[in-house]
């Protein structure tokens, strides 16, 4: 459950399910109004026909799997406002926090070393971490590994947006680690603060209740479907439009897309 391998090929999936989605998805986001706001495959994806002219911004998305299913709905939306994308996601790491656990040591390094690969090679104006299940450490392990991930950042010229993780279920697996998943968020924000970095609050999107439906989780109480990434697209986009003084595509031109049919959905049983 924990270190799922999502392949990027995708494969054949119902076509009256997917129209099922696709209209749902319309639905849902056209009832949450203008409030809502907007695996290590790392592909880069960029603006082509029928999408908005190429503002000249690029995002790279870090995080773990979690993060790794928002990225088909988050580069999507990006790319449907002309702004290019990388998704660097882990499908069983992602964190930049090594901690003490070797697990965590291991997807730290990892990270480490692709995002010095990535900073050099696609030079993203925005870097946006959203905070992993695997940020286990103490307070002053957090707080050093978030401060170093906004000083790399701005030395390559970046911006750093760190976003905490939806709610999602602490099960036996997380249980033991349940301090340092709760204690990286406000850790993060001090980061932030220090750091020059900007810090976001998901909680505005998914509220606090891993079980409650705000907080859009899929059958394994831990990642989201269709619905709730692209809720999560339309929310962090209107908060990048912001920062990066782009207007957001608006949700038609890019929720009913074809990354609906993204293998990641299927493999976690979203119809």
């Amino acid at each position: 459950m924990h270190n799922n391998n999502l392949p990027a090929r995708r494969r054949p999936i119902k076509r009256a399910a997917l129209a099922l989605t696709a209209v749902s998805l319309s639905a849902t986001l056209a009832a949450c109004g203008e409030g809502s706001g907007g695996g290590n495959d790392a592909k880069t994806t960029a603006a082509t026909s029928g999408k908005s002219e190429s503002t000249g911004k690029k995002v790279l998305w870090l995080g773990d799997s979690i993060a790794g299913a928002e990225a088909p709905a988050l580069g999507a939306a990006l790319e449907a406002g002309g702004v290019e994308f990388k998704n660097a996601t882990s499908s069983g790491g992602g964190n930049v926090v090594a901690g003490e656990h070797p697990v965590t040591k291991m997807g730290a390094k990892d990270t480490w070393q692709q995002l010095g690969k990535n900073l050099a090679e696609f030079k993203p104006d925005v870097v946006a971490y959203q905070i992993t299940t695997y940020d286990w450490g103490t307070r002053q392990q957090q707080l050093a590994a978030y401060r170093k991930l906004a000083a790399t950042v701005q030395k390559a010229g970046g911006e750093l947006v760190i976003v905490s993780a939806p709610p999602f279920k602490l099960d036996d697996f997380y249980k033991p680690y349940a301090s340092a998943i709760r204690s990286a968020p406000e850790t993060a924000r001090q980061a932030a603060q220090d750091g020059k970095a900007q810090f976001l609050d998901a909680s505005e999107l998914w509220g606090t209740d891993a079980s409650a439906s705000k907080a859009q989780r899929s059958k394994d109480g831990i990642h989201s479907c269709q619905q709730g990434s692209a809720a999560f697209a339309k929310w962090f986009t209107g908060k990048l439009g912001e920062q990066l003084g782009f207007t957001p595509a608006p949700p038609e031109a890019w929720a009913n897309g074809s990354w609906v049919g993204d293998e990641r959905f299927s493999k976690l049983g979203c119809a």
